[in-house]
C-alpha cells in the first residue's frame, strides 16, 4: 500500500514537471512503465535472490528524451523506505539503458543522480525534460577546470584580449590611463589564490565552496573569475548569481557586463523573464522567488550548473537557503561574515578566503 501511495505521488510530480504518460498536444508520451531489463551475472549480487532466479528486472519509470531514447531511470520505493536503498539497482538499470541520469524517490524524498558527476543530490521537485536535455550538454571535465591557467590578467584577457600588444599598454607612461579608460580589472594576488583554491577543491571532489572576503576586497571580481573558469572549461553552461538587495542586483549585472561581456551574456531575471535561458549569467534577488515557493514553479533543479550566493550569511540562511539548495551542481557562497556563523550551516566547506587568511 505504501509503495502504491508513493507511485501516485511520483506520478503527480512527473506530470507537474512536464513529463507525459500519454500523447499530449501533438507530442508523444515520454514515460515508459515497467521496462524489462536483463540483469547481467556480475550485477545479480546487488539485486537479491528473486532476481537471481529470473535474471530480469523492471525499471519503475523510464523517462525518454525528445527523440524517444532512454534518458532517465526513475527508481521508486515505498514511502517507508529510504530511496537510496535502490541506488545500486538503479545504477545497473541506467547502465543497461545507456542513461546518464537517475531519479530515486519514495514519493516524499527525492534524489537526482548524474552518474558522471558523483553522488545523488536531494531535490524538492522533479526536473523538466528540456532542462535536463540542456544540462546533459555539459559533460563534466574537472581536469580542464583544474588545469586552467589563472593569472592576474585572467579577466582582462576577456575584456581586451590583445591588450599586451597595444601601444598605450607598451608605453609605461600611458599605461595607467589605458587601464582606467578601458576599465581593465586585474586580479589581486589573494583573488588569484582564491580561484586556485576552488580548482584544488574540485580536484579533491568538492562541489561547494565558500569565500570569506572583507568588504572592499572585490568579491564580484573574484566571482567573475570563477564564472569564467566554469564556463570556459565547459563545466557550466549557465550560472545563477543570487543577491540580497535590489541595488546589488543592478551593481552585479553592470560589473559582469564590464568584466565578461565579450564572451558571456548577463541578464537580470526580472527584466528577461521569457528569455533568461539565452544568457550564461542570470542575476536576481533571492527574495524574488520565496513567496509561495515561486522558484519551484519557474525553475527546474537542472537549470543552472553553478549557483553563487552573494552576502551568503543572509541568502543561505533561513528560508532563502531553499532557493540556493534547490539547484543541483556547484555552489559558491560569498560573505564578509566571520566563519563561525557559517560553520552552523551544514555541507558548505570553505574552499577559499581573502588575504587575511592567506
Amino acid at each position: 500500500m505504501k509503495e502504491a501511495t508513493a507511485r501516485i505521488k511520483i506520478n503527480k510530480l512527473l506530470e507537474a514537471a512536464g513529463w507525459r504518460f500519454f500523447p499530449e498536444g501533438g507530442q508523444p508520451a515520454n514515460i515508459r512503465l515497467e521496462q524489462t531489463v536483463r540483469i547481467e551475472p556480475d550485477d545479480l549480487e546487488a539485486f537479491g535472490e528473486n532476481f537471481e532466479k529470473t535474471k530480469k528486472g523492471f525499471i519503475d519509470f523510464l523517462l525518454l528524451n525528445e527523440k524517444g531514447f532512454p534518458f532517465i531511470v526513475l527508481e521508486a520505493k515505498a514511502e517507508d523506505k529510504n530511496p537510496l536503498v535502490g541506488k545500486e539497482q538503479a545504477r545497473t538499470y541506467a547502465r543497461s539503458q545507456n542513461c546518464r541520469f537517475v531519479i530515486l524517490s519514495n514519493g516524499n524524498l527525492h534524489y537526482f543522480w548524474d552518474l558522471d558527476r558523483g553522488n545523488p543530490y536531494i531535490i524538492t521537485s522533479f526536473p523538466a525534460p528540456k532542462s535536463v536535455e540542456g544540462y546533459q550538454r555539459v559533460v563534466p571535465d574537472p581536469k580542464r577546470l583544474i588545469e586552467e591557467r589563472i593569472e592576474r590578467d585572467y579577466i582582462v584577457l576577456t575584456q581586451r584580449p590583445r591588450y599586451q600588444s597595444e601601444a598605450a599598454w607598451l608605453n609605461e607612461s600611458e599605461r595607467p590611463g589605458f587601464i582606467e579608460t578601458n576599465k581593465l580589472r586585474f586580479l589581486r594576488p589573494y583573488q588569484e589564490r582564491a580561484v586556485r583554491a576552488v580548482q584544488k577543491a574540485v580536484q579533491s571532489g568538492k562541489d561547494r565552496f565558500l569565500f570569506e572576503m572583507a568588504t572592499g576586497t572585490g568579491k564580484t571580481l573574484t566571482a567573475a573569475a570563477i564564472i569564467k573558469l566554469f564556463l570556459r572549461s565547459g563545466n557550466a553552461r549557465r550560472v545563477f548569481f543570487l543577491v540580497d538587495r535590489l541595488e546589488l542586483e543592478d551593481q552585479a549585472k553592470k560589473a559582469f557586463v564590464t568584466y565578461l561581456a565579450n564572451d558571456y551574456k548577463t541578464v537580470i531575471f526580472k527584466e528577461n523573464r521569457d528569455d533568461w535561458q539565452r544568457a550564461e549569467v542570470v542575476v536576481s534577488t533571492v527574495q524574488s522567488f520565496l513567496f509561495n515557493n515561486k522558484y519551484q514553479r519557474i525553475f527546474s533543479p537542472t537549470d543552472f550548473d553553478l549557483v553563487i550566493s552573494d552576502e551568503a550569511h543572509r541568502s543561505i540562511g533561513g528560508n532563502a537557503r531553499a532557493v540556493f539548495d534547490f539547484f543541483v551542481g556547484y555552489k559558491l557562497g560569498l560573505t564578509a561574515t566571520p566563519r563561525d556563523y557559517l560553520k552552523k550551516l551544514d555541507n558548505l566547506p570553505v574552499a577559499g578566503s581573502t588575504s587575511r587568511r592567506r
